[in-house]
């Protein structure tokens, strides 16, 4: 067989890959979705915008794009996508939120929060992106920021989860220690199965040096999260630092290495290992 013929194989056994529609490969997309198959939809979705760049659902589809290079871990391709979508629609909430929220994964704070400022004057009642604004915050130290953001839920949705939990913490690092342990036990009595109000109030607990107290919220909160095959790194570091405090060291190491295992930073956990010699 000549080498051109074989050329003309390879070409004929491309032509039914590359003879799909923009619509078509959009529906690729979504089949490879129900699958599973993030790289090839993925794949999918540039296959669609390269056939029609110009077109104006492409800010969706970066959009979606933008989704699963994030979860596959593509933090760069994904920051792009996003991007190049907010290029052509700035107005988009769910992408600046997206955007940010991987501003926030990807260890940017301050651009996360330039995010979700510019989201808020778009939509200044955003439960979500005030949420995250109030925690950022919190971590700047602008508790008066903070206590508006929070405030500022409280006041759109009254039967909010996010808003409380947000002022809980801010009481909490504020020393406020009685008002924070007050909102906990009312948003425990409501939600009794979220594990993240239990680790909440188990770091509480453990300012107050109430051990006993804090290691019984984080068993629960690891209780909670094995039954949905979640794993937090973070319940397993709280309950190794409680367990160093009780001179249980074993124990506490192997809490590290389960958290490191989920995911943990690793220098971090050795810095805490030391205090398990």
């Amino acid at each position: 067989m000549n080498r051109f013929l074989i050329v003309l194989l390879i070409a004929g056994c491309c032509l039914p890959v590359f003879s799909q529609s923009y619509d078509e490969w959009i529906d690729s997309s979504f089949k490879y979705l129900d699958q599973q198959d993030l790289i090839a939809a993925e794949e999918s979705l540039k296959q669609a915008l390269r056939k029609e760049p110009a077109n104006p659902r492409n800010i969706l589809l970066l959009s979606n794009l933008g989704v699963i290079q994030q979860k596959l871990g593509k933090w760069d391709d994904a920051l792009l996508s996003y991007t190049s979508a907010l290029d052509r629609s700035p107005q988009q909430t769910t992408l600046l939120s997206n955007r940010a929220n991987l501003y926030l994964e990807m260890g940017y704070p301050d651009k996360a929060l330039a995010d979700y400022t510019i989201l808020l004057a778009i939509d200044g009642q955003h439960e979500e992106a005030l949420y995250r604004r109030g925690l950022l915050y919190l971590a700047q130290k602008d508790y008066l920021a903070a206590k508006a953001d929070f405030n500022k839920i409280v006041e759109v949705n009254p039967n909010t989860l996010n808003g409380r939990k947000g002022i809980a913490t801010l009481c909490k690092l504020r020393g406020d220690y009685s008002d924070a342990e007050k909102i906990y036990i009312f948003l425990i009595s409501r939600v009794p199965e979220d594990a993240d109000l239990y680790l909440g109030r188990a770091e509480l607990y453990l300012m107050m040096k109430r051990n006993n107290h804090a290691l019984s919220d984080v068993n629960k909160a690891i209780s909670l999260e094995t039954k949905t095959g979640r794993k937090d790194p973070y319940a397993y570091i709280l309950r190794a630092r409680i367990k160093i405090l009780q001179h249980e060291k074993q124990p506490a190491q192997k809490d590290i290495e389960q958290a490191v295992a989920a995911g943990y930073d690793k220098e971090k956990a050795a810095e805490l290992l030391k205090s398990c010699k």
